[in-house]
């Protein structure tokens, strides 16, 4: 059985998690805890909070156990771009875009 859990609009580039979700997909839930647990970058604390909340969706929704959960995929999509300006000499501006991404996280126990 399949558990998801979402966070959607997250104010991080989806580059800057996208290479930590591919490190995740196939290990166990406390690998992959592991691996949000020590890393120090800012998506990792994303990243740990959405398998937080798969895992609990598991064991309250599914009934399943923490221990029998792999990672069956973690996925990173692009979100909507926050357009803001910066003031430029002249009077002109410059564009910037702050980045969002969607985070989902998919687990599996293995059957069906």
């Amino acid at each position: 059985m399949d558990v998801i859990a979402k966070a959607k609009y997250v104010k991080m580039p989806a580059s800057k998690v996208r290479d930590l979700a591919e490190r995740m997909r196939g290990l166990s839930v406390s690998e992959a805890l592991k691996v949000t647990d020590f890393s120090e970058r800012k998506g990792a604390f994303h990243l740990g909070k959405v398998l937080k909340s798969a895992i609990a969706n598991a064991e309250k929704n599914a009934k399943l156990t923490a221990a029998d959960l792999k990672v069956k995929d973690a996925i990173v999509d692009e979100g909507p771009a926050i357009k803001r300006f910066w003031p430029r000499p002249r009077g002109t501006v410059s564009p910037i875009l702050r980045r969002t991404c969607h985070i989902k996280i998919i687990l599996t126990d293995g059957k069906s």
